[in-house]
């Protein structure tokens, strides 16, 4: 049998007249389950993957993960570093959690890390948490090298954005190909941004959020229509041995408009939100986690 010509030109056109005048304007049906939130529940059968969750946020990420029943691959840039954030979870995630020691920066291993996570949690992710970060903490511009620029730049938005290609890729086959493999609602793409990716800048770190911010706008209306959702959080200074505050110690901060440091706890409330399927209809947002810091 010869396969059934194309049409094309006017031909189509007064098939589209014909459509339009005896059948009417097509009515696409579409209709929306909410959900609420459960503690306890709010990730029940989430697979997801955490970069840089050994310590400081990404480990606040993994713990309020599982408390709220989702299973968890994170990574960390050494074996000893993975094996210790393992040991310290204890009996909190056993069975739902795994470790795995990945480069950030590594984006042609982006594919091989979201299949060898799939692996180990026995089916397809259907959220990416892209927490892995680094900065240098230059003081000026002026004192930035090329080894900082290609450091941060390579952790902090090449290593993201290729990672979540191919988390994406790979969750948009599994869906084609099993829906039912997938027991959430939506697929969730998280990107750690920063307020510092909020205002203007001119040292790499900042620089480098400035790109996710709007990176994460971009990829949401790229694939909000296959059922992903992509969205980022920009904290302000969080007490992790990132910026050298301690979490049981003091929190003020006088020069900031709260008047204090945030705590990775209050930022991970956000984060299970976002990636709960109560937050279905949000994308393409960057939510500042700062008590308005960067409103200036």
């Amino acid at each position: 049998m010869k396969p059934r010509a194309k049409t094309t030109g006017f031909r189509a056109f007064l098939l589209r007249a014909f459509r339009f005048v005896f059948l009417g304007v097509p009515v696409r049906h579409v209709r929306v389950n909410v959900a609420q939130i459960r503690h306890g529940s709010l990730l029940a059968g989430r697979r997801i993957l955490v970069t840089g969750g050994t310590r400081g946020l990404g480990a606040e990420f993994v713990r309020k993960f599982l408390s709220e029943g989702a299973s968890v691959v994170f990574t960390g840039s050494r074996r000893e570093s993975v094996d210790a954030a393992l040991a310290a979870l204890g009996e909190e995630g056993r069975g739902r959690v795994f470790g795995l020691p990945a480069d950030a920066r590594d984006a042609a291993g982006a594919p091989g890390l979201v299949a060898e996570a799939e692996k180990l949690l026995g089916g397809p992710l259907d959220s990416l948490v892209s927490n892995a970060g680094v900065s240098h903490h230059e003081l000026s511009w002026a004192t930035v090298t090329e080894a900082d620029w290609d450091t941060q730049f390579d952790t902090n938005l090449k290593g993201a954005y290729f990672l979540a290609q191919a988390f994406a890729k790979r969750f948009l086959a599994a869906r084609a190909e099993a829906p039912g493999a997938l027991a959430c609602g939506c697929g969730k793409i998280l990107f750690l941004a920063s307020e510092r990716g909020l205002y203007g800048d001119d040292i790499p770190y900042g620089l480098t959020k400035a790109a996710i911010v709007r990176f994460t706008e971009g990829l949401a209306k790229a694939v909000v229509a296959s059922g992903l959702r992509v969205n980022a959080i920009a904290p302000g200074v969080v007490a992790t041995g990132m910026t050298g505050y301690d979490p049981s110690g003091n929190l003020a901060r006088p020069l900031a408009r709260g008047k204090r440091v945030l705590l990775p706890a209050e930022i991970a409330e956000v984060a299970a939100f976002l990636l709960s399927d109560a937050a279905n209809c949000i994308s393409g947002q960057v939510i500042a986690c700062n008590e308005a810091n960067h409103l200036k």
